[in-house]
């Protein structure tokens, strides 16, 4: 399928042919294509901006992923100890155990300057936080958001000068570029859609 580009970081869980796999899967800073084997199944987390486990830097993880070891039905291995795997029923408290175990921590700069919250820190330190917790920029982040949202408009309906208006595109070439990178759509491809060529999910976190 193609795989929109987003800010996020996820673990995931897949099955396929009675094999059981996990990995860490890190930000991914444009459009790609990714291998679904037909017949697998996933189960992933996502994590908020600014989330991350310090003993895989978020850095190292864009556009890539990192295999989790020992994985089956039952549990897997994290940052060198056995931990169930989590469902969907026990996904909360799987992530609570995460921060108390201090497996994963969140920045506290980067998580109030996402909230619109004024900070103590310069532009340029605060720009150098933003990449050590989230591996991309403050002005990449937005530009993927913005993409998101701009095909999730376009699939609905919304025309493209409404688009372009609504998100702060210059213009049309603006929005198709954008889209293009971030994407790996065309806004009619976004319009009239190929059930044979799958779009990741343009889920709102």
């Amino acid at each position: 399928m193609d795989s929109v580009a987003t800010p996020y970081w996820d673990l995931v869980f897949w099955e396929h042919r009675g094999q059981v796999s996990a990995s860490v899967q890190g930000p991914e800073s444009r459009a790609s294509v990714a291998p679904v084997p037909e017949d697998a199944t996933f189960f992933g987390i996502v994590f908020s901006l600014g989330s991350s486990m310090p003993h895989l830097p978020i850095g190292e993880l864009v556009d890539g992923s990192v295999a989790i070891p020992d994985s089956t039905r039952r549990s897997f291995w994290l940052n060198g100890s056995t931990w169930r795997r989590p469902g969907y029923d026990n996904a909360e408290e799987f992530v609570r155990r995460l921060v108390r175990e201090g497996v994963l921590e969140r920045d506290p700069i980067v998580a109030a300057a996402l909230d619109g919250e004024p900070t103590d820190l310069s532009e340029r330190t605060l720009q150098r936080r933003f990449a050590a917790s989230t591996g991309l920029t403050r002005g990449a982040i937005r530009q993927i958001e913005r993409a998101r949202r701009a095909a999730i408009l376009i699939q609905e309906g919304v025309p493209y000068q409404e688009v372009i208006d609504r998100l702060g595109y210059f213009d049309q070439p603006h929005l198709a570029r954008s889209l293009t990178r971030y994407v790996g759509r065309t806004a009619t491809q976004l319009s009239d859609p190929d059930p044979a060529k799958p779009l990741s999910l343009l889920y709102k976190t």
